[in-house]
């Protein structure tokens, strides 16, 4: 696969939804086709081939031109182009005519976005593999994903897989206004973070079940990081449920969304404990409605997971966190730096 570091531009020339749900790091996307463009032309090429080809290229002619005129100029006339599509065919061939055609560097990636997404698939299957993990694990609410921030800020390396997923992690960790990347991308962004990562160091990163939210963690992942060494971190509840008044500042304001949520373990837990949970939420007692969901749901739920996936957690290193601020965690952070991470 192409060293992409090596190019000024990428151009990914697929419709807008294509490149919606996976691209090349960095690259711009510069349709030749919009998404109603392209659909009117897959769906004409079903009866008529050279008509669907002849309004394509039209369409094409057009959008390429509007990009030259817009968005080809805030590059430099000596950058190095590389253009892809869906397999590497027409699209693809339409953008590098018109640059070749001006006299720009450019290139064509063999395969376009197809040979690209077979590339990180046999990637996810190795390059996890390559590193020592070591595993913060703790029940939610205790700080770990900041922990993981003043890691980072100490100097370890760190791969925050809810970060890229753009999830907290469990049944409410949804976070507003952000929607999750697809898998595809999702695998995309994780093998990039991966990339940056020195396979002489060890890699910090949060104990996670399988799936967050709607993605995957690669099977490769997951299996390195149950090898890895596993450190659990514990805060008290008070401090917890202070975190989850901050994390979950939405759900404080809306309850109803909070129970609208917790809807579907209602199962699990019982229905006199969920009313528990209506009635605190109804009298908008939020401190203790947390303090409540993460005692008799969500510790216990933890408690089996991580017994799952990592039987030996209890014979772990135990960190225990006496101030989540940033400047208190930095503190923290740097001690087990010294401990750990020698060679960070």
């Amino acid at each position: 696969m192409h060293d992409f570091s090596a190019y000024d531009l990428i151009i990914d020339a697929r419709s807008p939804r294509e490149y919606g749900e996976d691209h090349i790091p960095g690259a711009v996307n510069m349709p030749v086709v919009n998404n109603d463009e392209y659909a009117e032309v897959g769906t004409l090429h079903r009866t008529d081939k050279m008509g669907a080809y002849s309004i394509g290229v039209r369409y094409s002619l057009a959008n390429i031109a509007r990009h030259l005129r817009e968005d080809l100029p805030k590059y430099p006339k000596n950058a190095k182009v590389l253009v892809y599509c869906f397999r590497g065919g027409k699209r693809s061939k339409l953008w590098v005519d018109a640059l070749e055609t001006i006299g720009y560097d450019v290139q064509k990636l063999p395969g376009g976005w197809k040979a690209y997404r077979r590339w990180v698939n046999e990637q996810l299957e190795t390059a996890p593999t390559k590193f020592e993990y070591h595993v913060l694990s703790s029940p939610t609410g205790c700080g770990k994903t900041r922990l993981l921030y003043a890691l980072r800020e100490a100097g370890c390396q760190v791969v925050d897989l809810e970060a890229i997923a753009r999830h907290r992690g469990s049944i409410i960790g949804a976070v507003p206004g952000t929607p999750q990347p697809s898998q595809k991308y999702f695998d995309t962004l994780l093998l990039e973070e991966l990339a940056k990562c020195d396979p002489t160091r060890p890699v910090w990163v949060e104990a996670e079940s399988k799936k967050i939210g709607n993605v995957q963690i690669p099977t490769a992942m997951l299996d390195s990081m149950r090898r890895g060494k596993t450190i659990r971190v514990h805060a008290d509840m008070q401090q917890r449920v202070e975190l989850w008044r901050q994390d979950y500042k939405h759900f404080e304001e809306d309850p109803e969304g909070l129970l609208e949520r917790l809807r579907f373990i209602r199962s699990l837990v019982g229905g006199k404990e969920f009313e528990e949970w209506e009635q605190l939420a109804a009298e908008r007692k939020m401190p203790e409605l947390f303090e409540r969901l993460m005692r008799n749901h969500y510790d216990p739920a933890y408690r089996r997971s991580i017994l799952r996936e990592y039987p030996n957690i209890d014979a772990s290193p135990l960190i225990e966190l006496h101030d989540l601020s940033p400047a208190g965690l930095l503190e923290v952070a740097k001690k087990i730096r010294a401990q750990y991470d020698r060679k960070a």
